[in-house]
């Protein structure tokens, strides 16, 4: 038995071995919540060192209640389901791994697009129960060369699927308040405001952050302002979408269409209204996965939160103000 002790409050993959692994080298010992519930996660977290969090809410009552813990890490990019401010105030580190998945969701999106413009889903299911050929070419299938891709959000993931989109010719405009001209200018990318880019963009793909200023930035107004024949692509946060305007848009023709690999509800019921759209192609928050990159998450996320319990610094620290908190749990080297 590990003389610390690391609550993960969930996971999706087949087990925690790599993490084990990991952490046994920290000494310390993983005890896994049974389910992910706010009383469940505030009770377990009562007397362990430290949390491991893939998709559970680690709200203000878990953190209050860890009075030991040191240090929060997430599997994986995005921080939205943890209350980063109150373990800053607690004086606990909160750990990410933000560039472990950055091809996986790159390709995820390439892959979005070539199955939308060539009609490859809706080919394979009309031929499976239709037999050969009856699917018709009265659809629109564009010629990718010189269409416009819109990239909302240009870090390393948008940068990704600029690359990639480049290679079949595409035009690449991007929007992104904090990245200045020139950097996307050194690779081949035009700066454009939100405006610009849903008005032009055949298909555009979201890559920013979920926080208070970006929820519901693709809403009403952004939809009125795209091509009819656009394609809008979240392989990011639900929240980043106002689900009850882009249905709207989908009935009535605002957009030609949507591939999401997330939705606003984590586990949505299978008759969701977006899952079962004709004009959508949805994928259940797989654009991360691949087995590289599954064992890579798992490794470094508990190697992070592994080094704040031995009080070394980790690579990646998403509140690094915590740092100069007089309250601060593990001093760090």
């Amino acid at each position: 038995m590990g003389s610390k002790t690391v609550l993960v409050t969930d996971y999706v993959w087949p087990s925690i071995e790599p993490e084990k692994e990991v952490l046994s080298k920290y000494d310390v010992e993983l005890v896994v919540a049974p389910d992910g519930n706010e009383d469940t996660l505030v009770e377990m977290a009562k007397n362990v060192d430290g949390i491991l969090t893939c998709f559970a809410k680690v709200t203000k009552k878990v953190i209050q209640a860890a009075k030991n813990c040191k240090v929060i890490g997430r599997y994986g990019v995005g921080v939205d389901n943890i209350d980063v401010l109150e373990a800053t105030n607690q004086g606990i580190v909160v750990t990410y791994v933000p560039d472990y998945c950055v091809d996986e969701v790159a390709d995820h999106v390439i892959g979005l697009i070539l199955s939308w413009n060539r009609k490859i889903v809706l080919h394979n299911e009309d031929t499976k129960s239709n037999g050969w050929g009856n699917a018709g070419l009265n659809m629109r299938i564009m010629r990718l060369k010189e269409k416009n891709l819109g990239i909302i959000g240009f870090g390393r993931i948008g940068k990704s699927v600029a690359q990639k989109a480049k290679i079949f010719g595409l035009n690449i405009l991007a929007f992104d308040p904090v990245i200045d001209k020139n950097s996307m200018d050194k690779v081949g990318v035009t700066k454009v405001n939100l405006d610009q880019l849903l008005t032009e963009s055949h298909f555009i793909t979201l890559h920013s952050p979920l926080i208070e200023q970006t929820a519901d930035m693709i809403s009403y107004d952004q939809f009125n302002q795209m091509r009819k024949d656009a394609f809008l692509i979240n392989c990011a946060r639900g929240g980043l979408i106002n689900e009850d305007a882009l249905y709207e848009a989908l009935e009535s023709n605002k957009i030609a269409g949507a591939g999401l690999d997330v939705l606003v509800d984590i586990n949505p019921d299978f008759n969701h209204r977006l899952i079962q759209h004709s004009k959508t192609i949805i994928t259940p928050h797989t654009a991360f996965f691949s087995q590289e990159a599954v064992l890579e998450l798992e490794q470094r996320a508990a190697q992070y939160v592994g080094k704040v319990l031995i009080g070394e610094k980790p690579n990646n620290i998403i509140n690094p103000e915590v740092l100069n908190n007089n309250l601060l749990r593990s001093k760090l080297n």
